[in-house]
């Protein structure tokens, strides 16, 4: 037998945090415990977009998503007996990465660990949260301006840091094909390099250490020949880029270096089960190829499109990992698909495609131009419902969904509430309580002081990173910190991408779609009004639209008015939206764990506000009707329903025109009007 010398398995991970740092300490010591060799950290959504615990956005999303880091305090209990100087610690935090990162500075230095020796990375990717995950804060301008003092920061000062991790993993999630997900992580890439190498910040015999600390976070769909040769596209096309545009000559510099989440996006709650092998052959399209291969690896829970995994469900994907590293000969050959024409052919299709697209992009000024002409957004809005067009009309199947949908009863979900883990909901209070202890504890000169000076630095044009670790050993808190940045950068509201986005159905769902605008007419004429209005709303501070943006687009093309605001909405804005526009319905997307506090806090408010649906003469005597979609657990939309709610709409109802028609029949059930004989 030939003896052969094994590669290095990739750093193994799995994504986790949750109700608080300790709970979240508790479960990565278990992790590590179970051969996990680095740390993902999911941080929940106030912390991701600057927000205190006791803010009334925050309210019904603490702990939800990830682990609250308010301060220095949340992080060392993160933290505590993790020697940091051993640990790749991934954390996946955008526009509060800088604070983020100051925190995980400091505490580290605490443990006594050099700062030059950690390792790890930071997420810190704002493109791809103004097009598809929405925990962006300020405008590009500012935001571009934070990772570029970051980065410089890093590599002077923590050299092993990956200060960037340009994350097309959400483009996918959002509808991206393979050449769109290359070709805006590329873009912003460039932006980014761009932006540093104009900073003034780096001396140009030291760029290429900027360029080594450059990486990415991919996603991986089902698809996995076609995944595969995306790979190795994305790797020729960054040392091509790094080379011609930047003139890095040293290939170790431009090595193209990432980690990978496989695709959560196909995840179904119908036979959930086949998630599992779904995951697999996702991570096979990006461990196989020895010459593209992931430096990092974590993959979602089979139960994700039901809510929140458990740690037993977590430890199952970190086992799939283990068995294809060590038992698997995988890692003892060079590259299996070096010289195969058909590998090649695609790759360089791709490598066409996508060349094509960067190139539009730097003619439009570029990927930061692209985002706030709308273009990028409106893109992926199209290519979403794309998709999902032809899923519902069977072209793109989905076992399970819509092949093959017969099955056995489940026994890994016959008790839905144990297939899951739950956050207490007490758990909000308690935070929210430490926060203020913590306030009243703290030197609050000190801080006073650090938070000012913070703001005098983000006037000027010194590197922000100094100030901000100086706010985290002061024990600013993260809504602080956010706050100061506010006061001088502003905010931003990315563009939506709806109104923008063509009709995207394809010929084949024409017939149920036409049904469906047929009942939007019929409803509105005998309703005495001109057209339908649908309120789609994003309460709280979940920034995943997809799902509510291909409502908003297919309810337009049955013919409803639509009115959709975007993200991050209070209970009070949605209710003054509805009485405002004077709508038939309003629709709520919640996919944080949120709808327990939001939904009802929305209902009572249209009660106490007499929110009725509008007739020809003005006001009705009906209340205005609420449904619900997101990752929404059987026994919360049965309290839903009971608290009012007329209709929840959870990830098995993948036919979006069947929902725009099941809302139709809401509005007319409201507005006691007769069914209507017209399938949908």
């Amino acid at each position: 037998m030939t003896d052969r010398r094994k590669d290095r398995p990739w750093l193994m991970r799995t994504y986790a945090g949750h109700s608080t740092a300790e709970a979240s300490n508790e479960l990565y010591r278990r992790n590590l415990a179970k051969g996990q060799t680095g740390l993902s950290v999911a941080f929940d959504l106030p912390t991701q977009t600057g927000y205190d615990p006791d803010h009334v956005l925050a309210r019904g999303e603490v702990g939800r998503v990830g682990v609250p880091v308010s301060h220095l305090g949340d992080m060392r209990r993160l933290f505590h007996d993790i020697p940091l100087q051993q640990m790749n610690t991934s954390m996946t935090i955008n526009a509060t990465a800088m604070w983020l990162l100051a925190l995980y500075q400091v505490v580290a230095e605490e443990q006594g660990a050099e700062v030059t020796g950690l390792q790890g990375t930071t997420q810190n990717d704002i493109v791809k949260e103004y097009l598809s995950r929405g925990t962006h804060v300020f405008p590009p301008g500012p935001s571009l301006r934070l990772t570029t003092d970051m980065i410089t920061y890093a590599v002077a000062n923590i050299p092993k840091w990956n200060p960037i991790n340009i994350c097309s993993y959400h483009l996918q999630e959002a509808g991206a094909t393979p050449v769109q997900e290359v070709s805006y992580a590329l873009s912003t890439a460039i932006a980014v390099l761009d932006a540093v190498r104009d900073s003034g910040q780096v001396a140009p015999e030291q760029f290429g250490d900027v360029v080594a600390r450059i990486s990415f976070f991919v996603n991986a769909g089902v698809r996995f020949i076609e995944e595969m040769c995306k790979m190795r596209a994305f790797s020729r096309l960054w040392n091509r880029v790094t080379q011609e545009r930047y003139g890095i000559e040293n290939a170790k510099q431009r090595r193209f270096r990432y980690g990978v989440q496989v695709n959560s996006l196909g995840l179904t709650e119908a036979q959930p089960e086949n998630n599992v092998q779904r995951i697999v052959l996702e991570m096979l399209a990006v461990t196989l190829s020895k010459d593209a291969r992931a430096r990092a690896v974590q993959l979602p829970a089979w139960n994700e499109a039901l809510g929140l995994p458990r740690p037993w469900d977590q430890q199952w994907s970190l086992r799939i990992q283990q068995v294809l590293a060590h038992e698997s000969d995988l890692l003892e050959y060079e590259d299996i698909f070096a010289g195969s024409h058909v590998i090649e052919a695609k790759v360089a299709e791709l490598e066409e495609a996508c060349s094509t697209e960067i190139d539009r992009i730097q003619q439009m000024g570029g990927v930061m131009a692209a985002v706030e002409s709308g273009y990028l957004k409106s893109q992926l809005v199209a290519s979403h419902s794309e998709r999902r067009a032809r899923i519902e009309a069977g072209e793109e199947k989905i076992v399970g969904v819509n092949i093959f949908e017969s099955t056995e009863d489940n026994p890994l979900t016959a008790d839905l509430d144990a297939a899951i883990m739950t956050v207490d909901p007490a758990n909000e209070a308690r935070v929210v309580t430490a926060l203020h202890a913590w306030r009243t504890e703290r030197d609050e000169p000190r801080a006073s002081a650090a938070v000012t000076a913070l703001k005098k630095v983000a006037a000027g044009t010194d590197n922000l990173m100094p100030a901000t670790v100086e706010c985290a050993r002061a024990g600013v808190t993260t809504g602080e910190w956010a706050g100061a940045l506010r006061e001088v950068f502003g905010e931003f509201r990315a563009p939506t991408g709806v109104a923008g986005a063509p009709l995207a159905v394809a010929g084949e769902l024409g017939p149920a779609l036409s049904a469906v605008r047929e009942k939007v007419a019929l409803t509105a004429g005998e309703l005495g009004v001109g057209r339908l209005r649908l309120l789609v709303g994003k309460p709280g501070l979940d920034g995943h639209s997809n799902g509510a943006e291909q409502i908003a687009v297919r309810a337009r093309d049955a013919g409803f008015e639509v009115i959709y605001q975007g993200i991050r909405l209070t209970p009070e804005h949605i209710v003054s939206a509805a009485l405002a526009e004077d709508v038939h319905c309003v629709g709520l997307s919640i996919l944080s764990g949120s709808h327990t506090e939001l939904v009802p806090d929305v209902l009572a408010r249209l009660r106490a506000a007499g929110a009725t649906t509008p007739g020809p003469g003005g006001p009705g005597d009906t209340p205005i009707p609420v449904i619900v979609g997101g990752i929404i657990p059987q026994a919360d939309a049965v309290a839903l329903k009971a608290a009012g709610v007329a209709a929840v709409f959870t990830p098995k109802d993948f036919g979006i025109t069947e929902i725009i028609g099941r809302i139709v029949a809401v509005i007319r059930k409201a507005n006691k009007l007769d069914p209507l004989e017209v399938s949908a």
